[in-house]
């Protein structure tokens, strides 16, 4: 029992020798990370040496100082693959929760070159026509969706996306791309974007980004359904939730965490 006491004791102690490199991996010597953790230098010194043997540690041949090593960067490969490949299933839980809780459809758009897809659809109890299904390509400049990822992406990368004829879909579509753009600075200030009849007449939606490890955003939470149900005011209740489902699934990529639980909710509004 001892024994295996001390061997958790000693993993505890390499992990945290290892988290004292974050965030900025600056170089340290042993004497510096035992001053900054608090551990004796003789056990740092002992660890160090492990962990560099196993690739968790670089030792400069110069400064004899240590910093991360390709282990570290391995493990975070792996990590990152794993929320590229699985990134549909991490959301669908979620994505059906809210369904359940607001008894809308719900739709996670993920961002796919050019434009988003529709890359899970949670239909609900009162079923309502989408302009396309599982799979299919929406308008970036007009999806709820597509306004979440632009409006919260560099932007430049949003004026490349918008670097193009914007097609109408209704007479609600934006195709001024200076008009769209205003609107996108709005809705960044909310956190909420929507589409208000833009792709089909009669059907609105609200959305909210989600965002990866590395404060990208990757997809969106949308609700859609019909404009008299669609409420995108900032303190109504569907509004949060759809915040509070996109700061969920943000945080399973490892991105902040998810906001304190609910608010009721006010009248919709246009903005």
């Amino acid at each position: 029992m001892r024994q295996i006491q001390k061997n958790t004791n000693s993993i505890a102690k390499a992990l945290i020798i290892l988290s004292s490199f974050t965030p900025y991996n600056q170089e340290m010597g042993a004497t510096e990370i035992a001053k900054k953790i608090g551990f004796h230098k003789a056990t740092v010194s002992r660890i160090l040496k492990i962990l560099t043997f196993h690739g968790y540690l670089n030792q400069n041949s110069r400064t004899k100082k240590f910093s991360l090593g390709p282990s570290v960067m391995d493990l975070a490969r792996a990590v990152n693959q794993s929320l590229k490949t699985n990134f549909v299933l991490i959301a669908k839980p979620f994505i059906d929760d809210l369904r359940n809780r607001l008894k809308e459809t719900v739709i996670l758009e993920v961002l796919s070159g050019e434009s988003t897809l529709m890359a899970y659809i949670a239909e609900g109890p009162r079923l309502v026509r989408l302009a396309g299904s599982i799979g299919d390509r929406v308008p970036i400049h007009a999806a709820a969706g597509g306004k979440a990822i632009l409006a919260f992406s560099p932007p430049e990368v949003a004026k490349t996306l918008l670097n193009r004829k914007l097609y109408p879909f209704t007479e609600h579509t934006i195709t001024d791309p200076e008009v769209l753009w205003h609107q996108l600075e709005r809705m960044k200030a909310r956190g909420i974007t929507f589409d208000n009849e833009e792709i089909d007449e009669g059907t609105c939606a609200v959305g909210a980004p989600i965002f990866n490890h590395n404060r990208i955003p990757v997809g969106a939470v949308v609700v859609a359904g019909p404009s008299q149900r669609i409420n995108w005011e900032n303190d109504s209740e569907m509004a949060y939730e759809v915040k509070n489902t996109a700061a969920k699934i943000s945080a399973q990529l490892y991105y902040g965490k998810a906001l304190p639980e609910n608010r009721s909710g006010g009248k919709s509004k246009r903005v």
